[in-house]
C-alpha cells in the first residue's frame, strides 16, 4: 500500500510534515490521526493502526505536530490550542485535495485535541479516542515537578520519554483554559473510546469520564493488557480492526460492489501430467486450462511455457497491473506497460548487495518500458511502485511452502 508524504502549512505558518496511507484501490473513507504528546506521526501506534486501517480502505492522514518530527517550528512555541487548529488545517487539506475526513482517531493527548478539533471538522462523522485523557491539563502530570519553574521563569526545559522539550507558561495557561468535558458533550457524532485498564499513564478512569459525559451513539473498548503506546503489534492491529468494525456503522468503508465485481475466493491451481510426452503438464486455474512444458533443449517438447516462464510472467504481469493501478488512481499519463524478464543463475561472489556470499544465486532481470507523456518524477514514482507488486514482495520475502501427500 502507498504512502504519501508531503508538507501542509499549519496554523503558525510553518510547514508540517504529514503522511497519507492509502490502500491499493480507490478509499472508501479518509481519516485524520493525531499523535500522542511530543510523539510523531512516525511512532508505531499511528503507523500500525493507519496501515492497517488503509488494507481495510480507509485512507489515513497522520502529520508532525509544529517542531516534531520532520515539522516546522519550535515546539516551545506551540499550545493545546494550536495543535488543535493544526488538525483543523490538516483536515482542510484534505478537503481540498482529496476529500474531507469522515472518521477522527486521536491517541493519548491527540485523543483530546481531536474532541476539542471535531466539532470544527462538519464532515467527521465518527470519533475515536484511544488512550486519551478526559482533561488536557493531564498531560502537565509528566512534568508536575517543574510546574513551579516555569510559572515563574517563564519557560524551562523537561525531560519527556528521556528527550529534552522546552515548556512554556503560555503552554500551561493555554491547556487549562480548555474545557473539554463541554466538547465532548456537544461532541454530535458517534464516539468510540478504546482505553487498557492497565494503563499506567492515563488511568482508566479518564475513559469512564469521556464515555458518562458523551451522548449516544458511543461505545466502549477495552484494550486488555495493551501498555499506553500500544508498543505491541498485536494491540495496534486488533484496534485497528474494531475501529475499522465500528466505523461502518457510521462511515463508507467498502465501496459498494456490482455483482460481477464481488471478490472470489483464492482459486486452486491443480497442475496434473498429460502423459502426451516426458513433461508435459495440464494447469487448471478455474475455468482457465493452460499447458506447461520444457523446451527441446531441456528434454521436453516445447508445447507451452515452463515453470520458470511461468513464474517471470506472474512477476511481470503484477508488475504491469501495479503500475496500471496507481496509475489510473493518479490519472496519470500512463498509456502502456512493458514488462521483459530473464532469469539466470549467478555466483553469489558477484552480488556485492546480496547477504549469501557462496554457491550461486537465482537473479531475475526485469526491464520496464513506461510509455506516456510522463515527466521524470511521474516515472521514478512508477518505478518506486514496481517493486511493491504483491507477488515482488512475496519473491523477496520470507516463503513457507508446506507440502504433503494425499491418498
Amino acid at each position: 500500500m502507498p504512502t504519501e508524504r508531503f508538507q501542509f502549512t499549519g496554523e503558525g505558518g510553518h510547514q508540517l510534515a504529514a503522511a497519507l496511507e492509502l490502500p491499493d484501490g480507490e478509499p472508501a473513507a479518509y481519516a485524520l490521526f493525531a499523535h500522542c504528546f511530543t510523539c510523531g506521526k512516525d511512532t508505531l501506534a499511528a503507523k500500525r493502526i493507519s496501515v492497517a486501517l488503509a488494507a481495510r480502505g480507509i485512507a489515513v492522514l497522520r502529520f508532525d505536530f509544529t517542531g516534531l518530527g520532520s515539522s516546522e517550528g519550535d515546539f516551545a512555541n506551540s499550545t493545546f490550542s494550536s495543535n488543535v487548529a493544526d488538525l483543523v488545517r490538516a483536515a482542510d487539506h484534505l478537503r481540498d485535495t482529496r476529500k474531507a475526513p469522515s472518521l477522527l482517531i486521536g491517541h493519548s493527548l491527540g485523543g483530546a485535541a481531536i474532541l476539542a478539533a471535531a466539532g470544527k471538522i462538519p464532515e467527521a462523522k465518527a470519533v475515536v479516542t484511544v488512550a486519551a485523557p478526559s482533561d488536557s491539563a493531564h498531560v502537565t502530570g509528566l512534568f508536575r515537578e517543574h510546574l513551579d519553574n516555569i510559572r515563574a521563569q517563564g519557560e524551562v526545559e523537561v525531560s519527556l520519554a528521556g528527550r529534552p522539550f522546552r515548556i512554556k507558561r503560555e503552554f500551561l495557561e493555554d491547556i487549562a483554559e480548555h474545557e473539554l468535558m463541554r466538547d465532548i458533550a456537544g461532541l454530535h457524532k458517534a464516539l468510540l473510546v478504546m482505553h487498557s485498564p492497565v494503563d499506567d499513564t492515563v488511568g482508566i478512569d479518564n475513559a469512564t469520564k469521556i464515555f458518562v459525559a458523551a451522548k449516544h451513539p458511543k461505545s466502549f473498548v477495552s484494550l486488555d493488557h495493551a501498555d499506553h503506546l500500544l508498543s505491541k503489534p498485536a494491540d495496534a492491529l486488533y484496534a485497528a480492526d474494531v475501529i475499522a468494525a465500528w466505523a461502518s456503522r457510521y462511515i463508507e468503508t467498502a465501496k459498494p460492489a456490482k455483482a460481477m465485481d464481488l471478490p472470489e475466493a483464492p482459486r486452486q491451481v491443480v497442475v496434473q501430467e498429460t502423459r502426451k510426452s516426458k513433461f508435459n503438464q495440464i494447469i487448471t486455474v478455474g475455468p482457465h486450462r493452460l499447458v506447461a512444458d520444457e523446451p527441446v533443449a531441456a528434454g521436453g517438447e516445447d508445447a507451452g511455457p515452463g515453470p520458470y516462464d511461468f513464474l517471470l510472467a506472474s512477476l511481470g504481469a503484477c508488475t504491469s497491473m501495479t503500475m496500471r493501478l496507481y496509475a489510473d488512481r493518479k490519472s496519470l499519463p500512463l498509456d502502456r506497460v512493458t514488462v521483459t524478464l530473464k532469469h539466470s543463475k549467478i555466483y553469489a561472489k558477484d552480488c556485492a548487495e546480496c547477504e549469501t556470499r557462496e554457491g550461486m544465486l537465482d537473479q531475475i532481470e526485469r526491464d520496464i518500458t513506461i510509455d506516456g507523456a510522463l515527466d521524470a518524477e511521474q516515472r521514478k514514482k512508477l518505478m518506486e511502485i514496481a517493486d511493491k507488486c504483491p507477488v515482488h514482495r512475496t519473491l523477496t520475502s520470507e516463503i513457507r511452502i508446506v507440502t504433503k501427500a494425499v491418498d
